[in-house]
């Protein structure tokens, strides 16, 4: 009995020191450079908070703050590189939920494991948005989910490509409404909205920072933002439980996760200054002008996110039978 007390007293002042060290590398930290890795070319949302990040991070800590791109293999690229980096908070991803959340029921092989990569914040979300030509007979979302159900294989939806947000949801839709329509996956969100916009292709999912300007042109007409809450920037528009479908909730944030193995004390500290930075007024209201709504989620909210959105969109890449090798 004494010797196990001894053992149990021991283990617990391994555990206190593991602690205090792990608070002592966070209160030192950073020593060095920073390296933001963002799983997407320059140019889009995810890039765009990268640098935001990186250009207010660097004066506050003093170090400077890189962001590098790299994109391919619907974010893998980017994911598996930071997956074997140093677990020493030096090196950050910045993507999307693809790689985090459905990429292993969309993929036959990762070489990374989703669920040992670290959450450090979810800084941001942009809401995704039921689209229709400017010519489209449909005014109204009901108008349209009244038509789908009816009407099986009657229409066609554009995505970004096979597996993207776009995709999935529009296979959410086909699930949730007991009808399936046309998929057409295109190379990116560029070309897809171009072809909805000259409607070759029926309806569309996309984000609403993407499409914002073509709909206030006339050029297309968004139904409904598939988000539980209305959109900054089109507070108007119907939210998609409001007309029926609570259900068809789609969004896509802005993750920054770490190495397996990365001190939470560490992850904690970045979340804070994330989260400093993304509710700062100037850059508040700088994103919310491009339909992004920060969020400004912890280490273990973030978690928390994951895991409830991969259990979710796992379940509808099952049922639509979604691969790609």
């Amino acid at each position: 009995m004494k010797n196990l007390l001894c053992a149990i007293v021991g283990s617990g002042l391994i555990l206190m020191s593991s602690h205090a060290q792990a608070q002592d590398a966070a209160a030192d930290f950073p020593k060095g450079p920073i390296k933001l890795v963002v799983s997407a070319a320059a140019g889009g949302g995810n890039d765009m908070i990268a640098r935001i990040i990186a250009e207010r991070l660097q004066p506050k800590w003093g170090q400077s703050v890189v962001v590098e791109n790299r994109p391919g293999a619907g974010n893998n690229i980017a994911t598996e590189y930071v997956y074997r980096s140093p677990p020493d908070g030096y090196t950050l991803l910045v993507s999307p939920p693809a790689s985090l959340v459905v990429n292993a029921a969309l993929f036959k092989e990762l070489r990374f494991d989703p669920q040992k990569i670290e959450p450090v914040a979810i800084t941001s979300y942009i809401p995704n948005v039921l689209i229709v030509g400017g010519n489209s007979p449909f005014k109204t979302a009901q108008e349209f989910f009244d038509y789908f159900k009816k009407n099986p294989s009657k229409l066609s939806y554009a995505s970004q490509g096979n597996g993207t947000t776009g995709h999935l949801t529009g296979a959410l839709m086909e699930q949730l409404l007991g009808t399936r329509q046309l998929h057409v996956p295109y190379g990116g969100a560029a070309p897809a909205v171009n072809d909805v916009v000259a409607g070759h292709v029926d309806f569309m999912v996309a984000d609403i920072g993407t499409v914002l300007s073509l709909a206030q042109d006339g050029k297309l007409r968004m139904l409904a933002t598939l988000t539980k809450d209305p959109s900054p920037v089109a507070p108007n528009l119907p939210t998609i439980g409001s007309v029926g479908m609570p259900e068809l909730l789609s969004d896509t944030w802005t993750a920054f996760t770490a190495p397996p193995g990365t001190p939470l004390a560490i992850r904690e500290k970045y979340a804070a200054a994330l989260r400093e930075i993304i509710f700062s007024p100037d850059i508040k209201a700088r994103i919310e002008q491009l339909g992004i709504v920060p969020w400004g989620l912890d280490p273990k909210q973030s978690a928390d996110v994951i895991a409830r959105e991969t259990k979710r969109w796992t379940d509808v890449v099952h049922a639509a039978n979604v691969r790609i090798d």
